[in-house]
C-alpha cells in the first residue's frame, strides 16, 4: 500500500480565500453547473422525447428507446474521460475543459433545433443518440479537469473544501433543469409544452436552447483564467508524462491505485449519490405513484435543504480526512436505506403500505414454464404467461409471491384468493391487474392517500409533504457526505503528470456504469423478485464492498502535497 506524502498544514490553510481562488472556483463550478443542467434535461424529459423522436413505437417502446439513449451518454463517459483526460494531461487543464464545454452546449442546442420523427424519419432517432453520445464524451472530460483545476489552485489542508463546490454542481445543475422546466410547464400548461399548441415553439425545446446562452456564459469566464500553477510548474521542470494512458493504466503500480481508487472510493459514492437523488425520484413516481409536479417539488425541496451538506463535509474532510467522510456515509446509507425507503412508504402513499401487509398476491405457476425476468435495458419482449404476469405486477408495484404448481399447471395470479385472468401482454396485464389490485386494497394512480402538492410553496403547509422532503433531505445528505470530499480525495490519489487521466477513469466508471444504472438495475430487480425494496440490494451491497475495500486498502490523503508527490511507480 502507498503512504501519503505530506507536509505540515501551512497558513494558507487558514487564511481567507483569495480573490483569484473565487474566481478559479466561480469558474468551474458556474461551467460545470451548466453541464450537468444540459445533461440532466434529457433524463427529465424522456418521455416527451420519446413521443418526439421514437414515435414509431408503441408507447412502451419508445419510452424504453428514450431511456436507451439517455444511458448511451452515462455509458460513454469512461471513454471520454480516457480521451479528454489524456489531452488533459498532454497539453493543459483550462484548455481541456474549455473544449468539453463548448461540445456538451453545442450538443444540448442542438436537441433543441433536432426535427421530430414524424418530419425526416429515423434521421432524428439517429442523430439524437449521436448528441447524447457526444454529451456524455464531454462531461466524462469536463468534471476531471475542474476537480483538477479546482485542487490544483486550494492550498494544502483546503482542498476538501475549495473542490467541494465543484460537487454542489451536479445536485445544482439538476435542480435548475428541474425549475426551468416546472416553470415552462406551468406557464404554457401541458399541451403547450409537449406539442408546441398555441405557441410558436414546443415548450420543451426551450430548456435546451436556453443552453446555448449558459455556454456563452461559461466560456466567458473560462477564458479569463490561467492554467493550473501545478500544470505550469510540471512543464517548466519538463517532468510532463509522454504517454499518460500508458503510464496510468499500462504500469501496475499505477493501475493498482487506480482500481483502489475505483473500489475503494467510487463505486460506493456512486451509488449513494444515484439512490439519493435518482432512485429516490424513481421511486416515488414509479412505484408510489406520486404525480410528475409533486414528486419533482419533493426532491427539489429535498436538494435545497440538504445542498449545503457538500460543503460541510467537503471542509469536515480537511480536518478528520478523507476516508472517514466518505466510508462513514456508505456505510451509513447501507444500514438505513431499508427502514428510510418503508417510512417514505408509508408517509407518501399509506394506502400502499398498508396493502403491502395485508393484501396477499400469489402467482401459481409451474417453475418450468417460470424464465428470468431480470431485463435492466428494458428491451426483453415477454411471451411465457408466468412471465408476463410477473413483469405486469412489478410495473404495476404490486407485491407478489411466486408458488410452485405441479407440472404442466397453468398459470394463476390470485389477490386475496380471487383469481384474475391473464392477458397475452404486459400492457394489458398492467390495466387489468391494477383493478383487481384496488379491490384488494392497493392505491390507484390519484388515490386521494397519496402525497400531492399544488405548488412548490404549497408544501411547506403540508404535514404529509414536510415528513417525505425530511425524509428525502436524509438521502440527500447521505449524498453530501460521500460526494463532498470525492473530488479532493481522487485529485490526490495521483501525481500532476497523470493526474487528470487517472482521476477522471475510475469516477465516471462509478458513476457512469455503476450509478448511471442503478434505477433500471434496482428495477429489474424488483420485477424479478415481486419485492418494491428489493432493489435497494444493489446500493447497499456496493456500498458495503466499498467500505471494506477502502477501510483496508485506501490510503488517507488529505495532508498529500500534490505539487510534489511522485506517485508510487516510476516515470518513463
Amino acid at each position: 500500500m502507498a503512504t501519503a506524502t505530506t507536509t505540515p498544514h501551512s497558513a494558507a490553510a487558514t487564511r481567507p480565500m483569495t480573490r483569484e481562488e473565487k474566481k478559479v472556483i466561480l469558474a468551474s463550478s458556474l461551467g460545470t453547473v451548466f453541464e450537468w443542467y444540459d445533461f440532466y434535461l434529457y433524463g427529465s424529459l424522456a418521455t416527451i422525447i420519446g413521443a418526439q423522436f421514437f414515435s414509431a413505437f408503441d408507447v412502451t417502446t419508445r419510452n424504453v428507446f428514450a431511456l436507451l439513449a439517455f444511458a448511451a451518454g452515462f455509458l460513454v463517459r469512461p471513454f471520454g474521460a480516457i480521451v479528454f483526460g489524456r489531452i488533459g494531461d498532454l497539453v493543459g487543464r483550462k484548455y481541456t475543459f474549455l473544449v468539453t464545454i463548448l461540445i456538451m452546449g453545442c450538443s444540448t442546442f442542438l436537441v433543441g433545433l433536432l426535427p421530430s420523427y414524424n418530419q425526416i424519419g429515423w434521421i432524428a432517432p439517429v442523430v439524437l443518440i449521436a448528441l447524447r453520445m457526444l454529451q456524455g464524451l464531454a462531461l466524462g472530460g469536463e468534471y476531471g479537469g475542474a476537480a483538477v483545476y479546482v485542487a490544483e489552485h486550494a492550498p494544502v489542508g483546503r482542498r476538501g473544501f475549495y473542490t467541494s463546490f465543484i460537487q454542489i454542481t451536479a445536485t445544482v445543475g439538476l435542480l435548475l433543469s428541474l425549475v426551468v422546466i416546472l416553470v415552462l410547464r406551468t406557464w404554457m400548461g401541458e399541451q403547450g409544452f409537449q406539442t408546441g399548441e398555441g405557441w410558436p415553439i414546443a415548450g420543451w425545446r426551450i430548456p435546451f436552447l436556453l443552453s446555448v446562452v449558459l455556454l456563452g456564459i461559461s466560456v466567458w469566464i473560462r477564458l479569463q483564467m490561467n492554467e493550473s500553477p501545478a500544470f505550469k510548474k510540471m512543464k517548466e521542470e519538463g517532468t510532463q508524462s509522454k504517454a499518460p494512458l500508458k503510464e496510468a493504466f499500462g504500469q501496475w503500480s499505477n493501475l493498482k491505485m487506480v482500481l483502489i481508487a475505483l473500489v475503494g472510493l467510487a463505486i460506493g459514492q456512486a451509488v449513494v449519490w444515484y439512490t439519493g437523488q435518482f432512485y429516490a425520484l424513481f421511486f416515488i413516481q414509479s412505484i408510489l405513484k406520486v404525480d410528475l409536479l409533486s414528486s419533482n417539488v419533493l426532491i427539489a425541496w429535498s436538494l435545497i435543504l440538504g445542498t449545503a451538506g457538500f460543503v460541510i463535509f467537503g471542509a469536515l474532510s480537511d480536518k478528520i480526512g478523507r476516508k472517514p467522510v466518505i466510508l462513514g456515509g456508505c456505510l451509513i446509507a447501507a444500514i438505513t436505506y431499508f427502514p428510510l425507503f418503508g417510512a417514505l412508504t408509508n408517509v407518501v402513499s399509506p394506502r400502499l403500505a398498508q396493502a403491502l401487509e395485508t393484501a396477499k398476491v400469489q402467482v401459481v405457476a409451474d417453475p418450468a414454464t417460470c424464465g428470468s425476468v431480470f431485463d435492466p435495458v428494458g428491451i426483453r419482449s415477454f411471451t411465457a404467461p408466468c412471465d408476463v404476469a410477473r413483469v405486469a405486477l412489478a410495473r404495476a408495484a404490486i407485491k407478489y409471491e411466486l408458488v410452485p404448481a405441479a407440472a404442466g399447471s397453468p398459470v394463476k395470479v390470485t389477490f386475496n384468493g380471487t383469481e384474475a385472468p391473464i392477458a397475452p401482454a404486459v400492457p394489458a396485464n398492467i390495466t387489468a391487474f391494477s383493478e383487481a389490485a384496488a379491490a384488494a386494497g392497493y392505491p390507484k394512480a390519484g388515490d386521494p392517500s397519496i402525497l400531492k402538492v399544488s405548488g412548490f410553496f404549497n408544501a411547506l403547509g403540508n404535514a404529509q409533504a414536510l415528513k417525505a422532503i425530511g425524509i428525502l433531505t436524509i438521502f440527500v445528505i447521505y449524498v453530501t457526505m460521500v460526494y463532498g470530499p470525492i473530488a479532493a480525495a481522487l485529485v490526490e490519489f495521483f501525481p500532476t503528470r497523470i493526474r487528470y487521466t487517472a482521476m477522471s477513469l475510475p469516477y465516471h466508471i462509478a458513476n457512469g456504469w455503476f450509478g448511471g444504472l442503478l434505477p433500471p438495475t434496482a428495477f429489474a430487480m424488483v420485477a424479478a423478485t415481486g419485492d418494491i425494496y428489493y432493489g435497494l440490494w444493489y446500493p447497499i451491497v456496493i456500498a458495503l464492498v466499498t467500505f471494506v475495500v477502502g477501510l483496508l486498502f485506501v490510503p488517507e490523503t488529505k495532508d498529500r502535497d500534490i505539487m510534489t508527490f511522485e506517485g508510487v511507480g516510476t516515470r518513463r
